[in-house]
């Protein structure tokens, strides 16, 4: 693959956005995923995590670039594009991912049992969160750099929680979650390859936006 793809440039331009949730170390103001933009398609540990967290973190920021990079230049009109009754918007999606990762924050990060948000949190995410008809109706007429910052928000307050842990925490298992035994490895892996599941849908909208 080409050096000069648009993945390192998105990223690169992507560097400096929202304030964090969190404030993050000074030492770590580089790309929201603390992982150098030439070295993106290098999956494994990275500076200022322990190793598991580190592989988890470069896997979560190529799955973020490859849902940002093709949704950058799109206009208000087709972020709220609706391609039928049952669909959802690429806004909402983008809103969704958002919600999915700050909740998986409050669970694993703040012990909370799924479903205990505070209430600002609940406010902002469980619309986006439930996506289907309350979201139609709620999410709309945003620019992308809404979206974009909101998820840049979010996922720099992952990292910050990410450089506090180690690997013993990523391998600590729930035994009461929903769908049997998981650690938290399992859980945060799962929000990367949720994101991969809306991957496929953003495009498949994108395809049919008329």
């Amino acid at each position: 693959m080409n050096s000069s793809h648009p993945r390192r440039k998105f990223i690169k331009q992507s560097m400096f956005g929202a304030g964090a949730l969190v404030a993050l170390p000074l030492s770590q103001t580089t790309n929201p995923a603390f992982v150098d933009p030439d070295n993106l398609n290098i999956i494994g540990p990275q500076k200022g995590f322990s190793p598991h967290v580190g592989a988890l973190v470069s896997m979560m920021a190529w799955m973020r670039n490859t849902i940002l990079n093709p949704v950058q230049d799109l206009s208000v009109k087709e972020l709220d594009y609706i391609h039928d009754e049952n669909s959802n918007s690429i806004g909402a999606m983008l809103w969704h991912l958002a919600a999915t990762e700050r909740f998986y924050q409050i669970n694993t990060f703040d012990n909370k049992k799924w479903g205990d948000w505070p209430k600002e949190d609940d406010e902002r995410f469980s619309h986006a969160m439930n996506l289907g008809r309350g979201a139609r109706k709620k999410i709309k007429g945003n620019k992308i750099s809404f979206y974009t910052d909101m998820l840049e928000e979010v996922r720099n307050n992952t990292l910050s929680e990410f450089a506090k842990r180690d690997d013993e925490w990523l391998l600590s298992v729930d035994e009461n979650w929903g769908w049997g035994p998981t650690n938290n490895y399992c859980k945060w892996f799962h929000v990367c390859e949720h994101e991969s599941n809306h991957n496929g849908q953003i495009k498949y909208i994108k395809k049919r936006i008329k």
